[in-house]
């Protein structure tokens, strides 16, 4: 089963876009930007296990990396 939420590699300023089954949110320049995606499509970030690869699928590095052009 693919992960509700794709989380792509950083772009060359360090955003990465946050997709939701299909639906693109935005671009995130921090995790706190990701759970506020999160909460938009109804999950609570209290709850929300950054590690969860069935919920989000990190691409061109995990949680912690948002340093310009490093998931390309």
């Amino acid at each position: 089963m693919a992960a509700a939420v794709v989380v792509h590699g950083p772009d060359s300023e360090g955003g990465r876009r946050v997709v939701a089954r299909g639906r693109i949110l935005g671009t995130a320049y921090n995790v706190f930007d990701v759970l506020s995606f999160l909460e938009e499509v109804g999950l609570n970030p209290a709850t929300v296990r950054l590690d969860d690869a069935d919920l989000i699928d990190w691409r061109g590095g995990g949680a912690w990396e948002w340093a310009p052009g490093s998931g390309t």
